[in-house]
């Protein structure tokens, strides 16, 4: 089988459109709402997700016919809980400040629901492969969401994006003021929502074509 057959191509593209975790299966968005208040730790945390996702992905996918099945779960958040301290010690040794804002939720990967679902759903019973991809893909879904509500609140609430100062001085001196609500948690709520609003309305224009 081809390494990106089309059949491997909906595995990783699927999670980035119309099967996107978030928007589509609501799952991970504790996480998508605490550490959106700023683009870049919406980065690093949609990042760290991709990697923990897609190499737990794979470890379980080359050990699934020796894992018991009564101990399953156990053994994948073992996996899971290594693939996080490492991931949070890399973080630490390059990234600190970051470390700290992203603060537990480094952490509580490892109850994130999208990659305890990949691992059950997909991992247990696929080859390793299509199980990378499919991480990747899960992954890079979830960032895309933390991506786009992270900008916008960052934009609308600070006036910036990865810290750097986006809206002129001069519409400052004219009145313009940085909207606070944007930085509170209700906002990342409410721009969850419209996205999601978004998404849902598309693909169900498209499939009523």
């Amino acid at each position: 089988m081809s390494l990106f057959s089309k059949q491997n191509k909906e595995v990783l593209g699927g999670p980035l459109n119309i099967n996107n975790p978030i928007l589509v299966q609501i799952l991970g968005i504790c996480s998508a709402l605490a550490v959106t208040s700023q683009l870049k730790p919406a980065i690093v945390m949609g990042l760290a997700v991709t990697v923990i996702t897609a190499f737990s992905n794979v470890i379980i996918s080359l050990i699934r016919k020796t894992i018991p099945m009564r101990i399953r779960i156990i053994v994948q958040l073992v996996v899971v809980a290594a693939l996080v301290t490492i991931v949070s010690q890399i973080l630490k040794a390059v990234a600190y400040d970051v470390s700290v804002q992203l603060s537990v939720y480094v952490g509580l990967i490892i109850t994130n629901c999208i990659l305890m679902g990949r691992l059950e759903a997909f991992a247990m019973m696929n080859k390793p492969w299509p199980s990378f991809l499919d991480g990747i893909g899960n992954g890079l879904g979830y960032a895309m969401i933390l991506v786009i509500v992270g900008a916008f609140r960052e934009f609308f609430g600070r006036g910036s994006l990865l810290g750097f100062k986006i809206i002129p001085q001069s519409f400052y001196d004219a009145g313009y003021v940085n909207n606070g609500m944007m930085t509170m948690p209700a906002m990342a709520l409410i721009l969850l929502g419209c996205v999601i609003w978004v998404h849902r309305a598309y693909f169900y224009k498209e499939d009523k074509k």
